[in-house]
């Protein structure tokens, strides 16, 4: 009995690490933003695994709208993800420079970035009170062992709805995705070209 009561408590603590771990990287991440410490931003997170994240949802909302006015047959639907993806690579390069990422998740706005669009309506992940544990956990959800969506948005509506992706890579917790609310996604499939 004493070992069933001591592999519980130690699984509770595992779990309390676990998770305590993520809010805590999540803290400094905040915290990085809210200074505007672009390093400190970068430092925190996988850009390949952010790039990647950001080119799915644009190249995404850009089949859907070109979807509205024709037919896109799988292979052409195939051609045009290759290709939008490296259009949309070049896009969020400029994007996520430690000045530009910052100022976005800080802000909410990314402007006045050449042959950038203008960016306006992200929610801003400096204002969560990462202080408060519960309030931060009931942002928190479980996506894979090691990775957890974290929601930034005040709202689940699709159009604002907004979260980050903590993945768990080697010595902690990195910023590995940023679902963007669907207008913004919209807003920078539309920057592409319609063939």
């Amino acid at each position: 009995m004493r070992w069933l009561f001591g592999g519980l408590a130690a699984l509770i603590i595992l779990v309390i690490v676990y998770v305590g771990s993520a809010v805590a990287s999540l803290g400094n991440l905040a915290d990085a933003v809210r200074s505007g410490d672009g390093a400190g931003v970068i430092v925190r997170t996988d850009v390949k695994s952010l790039t990647q994240s950001l080119a799915d949802q644009i190249v995404a909302a850009y089949l859907e709208r070109i979807g509205q006015t024709r037919e896109i047959r799988p292979s052409e639907r195939m051609l045009v993800r290759a290709a939008g993806l490296g259009i949309a690579d070049a896009m969020i390069a400029k994007m996520l420079t430690p000045d530009h990422l910052t100022q976005l998740l800080k802000t909410g706005k990314l402007d006045g970035v050449q042959d950038l669009p203008p960016i306006a309506g992200l929610p801003q992940l400096g204002t969560i009170d990462t202080k408060n544990v519960l309030a931060t956990l009931g942002r928190f959800r479980f996506v894979e062992p090691v990775e957890f969506a974290v929601r930034i948005s005040d709202t689940t509506d699709a159009d604002s709805y907004s979260e980050i992706r903590l993945h768990f890579a080697g010595s902690g917790w990195q910023l590995a995705g940023l679902v963007l609310p669907s207008r913004v996604a919209r807003e920078l499939a539309a920057t592409l070209p319609v063939k």
